[in-house]
């Protein structure tokens, strides 16, 4: 059935090659569903039974799958508890199965992308207090500072954070197997608060005894804060900005108030940096735990990803001479050598945080323009004819708007 075909290609189920020809996009693999809100299956997870790559694969996004605002496991968690008083977000489903098989049954993952603001608005919909759960290594606490930045537009008192770092090497299914449920609780109740998170990883190699280093803190901190919606907590963390720089607390501008507009300086081109920063620094795409997307409405991000397949699959770690005489027949390989010319600079040591600090930066692009698309479709029918769910939708979608007008 040639509508049958089509169909299962655009749900990302089927694979087309080349001549027609389809395959199973999920062949030798354990497969998950990935069910929405209402619990109806939008997407899958699969996971490979042998040695091959990719280890974890998921849909592809499609009309009813967007990965920016679905959570695995928060149907079931919904479904486990009349309330939830705390959500568990971790890394992985695998992590969700294990910790639900322990008893824990209030975690969800995000699918392969950074926690959005609209994940965490989300979940504060149903919970006042969310447990970001992370690696303890640099890839762990880079990928939690993003969830921090982007949590909060939503942080509204009584709502609030925490975040648990496992100790290197471990993950939750690892860690609740030794620990079991009542030593990984035990576990939960020590995370960190946001404000302690948030203060120390802006202050890290910060000598707050001096006038500068007190300085640097307030000048990264004041506009982060600025984003917290005004309220107790907002105050809160002014008044503990002020306590650490001994500067004075800027006044809370009054709700409703607006902010003079700034005049804009050159914006960073992330896909083009982080281009730039993975040809120097090849080592970076094998620390990825997701390539990025193929997406066709950011200039270069297909590249992006191409490098980065390239670079995981070749057999020895290529060097930035041979990814450049790998590329060079390509289109875009005339672009590649020009980029090669300025190396990135970065201190040594950074480079990691830098690339994924670019491609949080492109998430957030990404994330912006689907909900403009998706907007521009709601808004475009009467509003009469919006179910109860796309009422809802819209609603979200409008909030999330304003919410990136002041990243």
């Amino acid at each position: 059935d040639p509508e049958r075909r089509r169909a299962l290609v655009r749900a990302g189920l089927l694979v087309e090659k080349a001549h027609g020809r389809l395959y199973d996009r999920f062949r030798d693999r354990i497969l998950f569903p990935i069910r929405d809100r209402r619990g109806r299956v939008v997407a899958f997870g699969g996971r490979v039974l042998d040695e091959g790559t990719p280890k974890y694969l998921n849909s592809p996004e499609s009309p009813i799958f967007h990965k920016g605002r679905i959570l695995y496991g928060l149907y079931e968690a919904r479904q486990a508890h009349r309330r939830l008083d705390r959500v568990l977000v971790v890394e992985g489903y695998m992590d969700v199965v294990a910790l639900a098989q322990h008893g824990i049954r209030n975690a969800v993952a995000t699918l392969g992308t950074s926690t959005t603001t609209e994940h965490v608005e989300q979940l504060f919909r149903v919970t006042d207090e969310i447990v970001f759960c992370f690696d303890g290594d640099a890839a762990g606490r880079a990928a939690a500072w993003r969830a921090a930045e982007n949590a909060l537009p939503a942080l509204r008192a009584p709502k609030q954070a925490r975040f648990l770092f496992l100790p290197e090497g471990e993950d939750p299914d690892s860690r609740v197997r030794a620990r079991g449920r009542e030593g990984f609780l035990q576990d939960i109740e020590g995370a960190l608060p946001f404000s302690d998170f948030f203060f120390r990883h802006l202050g890290e190699g910060t000598d707050l005894s001096t006038a500068e280093g007190r300085a640097r803190l307030a000048a990264l901190a004041r506009p982060r804060i600025e984003r917290i919606p005004p309220g107790p907590f907002r105050e809160a963390m002014a008044a503990r900005l002020a306590e650490l720089t001994r500067l004075p607390a800027r006044r809370t501008p009054r709700p409703g108030s607006r902010p003079r507009p700034r005049r804009q300086e050159g914006r960073t081109r992330p896909v083009r940096e982080a281009i730039r920063l993975l040809l120097h620094h090849p080592f970076l795409a094998r620390e990825l735990a997701h390539p990025p997307p193929r997406d066709e409405r950011l200039p270069g991000l297909p590249l992006l990803a191409e490098l980065v397949d390239f670079i995981v699959q070749s057999p020895h770690l290529p060097s930035t001479g041979a990814l450049l005489e790998h590329f060079r027949e390509h289109p875009e390989g005339p672009a590649l050598w020009k980029l090669a010319e300025r190396p990135p600079k970065i201190p040594e040591g950074g480079e990691l945080p830098e690339f994924l600090g670019f491609l949080s930066l492109i998430e957030r692009e990404l994330e912006a323009r689907h909900l403009q698309e998706r907007l521009a479709h709601l808004t475009a029918r009467p509003p009469s004819s919006l179910s109860p769910e796309e009422a809802e939708e819209l609603r979200t979608l409008l909030a999330c708007q304003a919410n990136i007008r002041t990243r």
